[in-house]
């Protein structure tokens, strides 16, 4: 599921907070069906969670250590473009 640019971009504007699939589509660039398709295949793994506000659904991280484990991935990914020295 990490694998995916687009659903590691999706779980990384997650970790800001919540959001519905218009606001997450424009963030990423992408058509509303192929990040609610992405969507559904995070929901479908329990990586993210959804509930109603009107006609809305709105998704959020399933937890924090999930939002810790993207930042940490994205942290260690930027130290092996930028030759930085990793933390001891």
């Amino acid at each position: 599921m990490l694998a995916d640019p687009i659903r590691l971009h999706l779980l990384w504007l997650l970790t800001q907070g919540e959001a519905d699939v218009s606001t997450l589509a424009e963030a990423t660039g992408g058509s509303r069906t192929s990040v609610s398709q992405h969507l559904a295949k995070l929901r479908f793994a329990r990586l993210v969670d959804t509930r109603r506000d009107g006609r809305r659904v709105v998704y959020r991280l399933r937890d924090g250590h999930l939002g810790r484990l993207v930042q940490e991935g994205l942290n260690h990914a930027d130290h092996r473009v930028t030759g930085e020295p990793p933390h001891a």
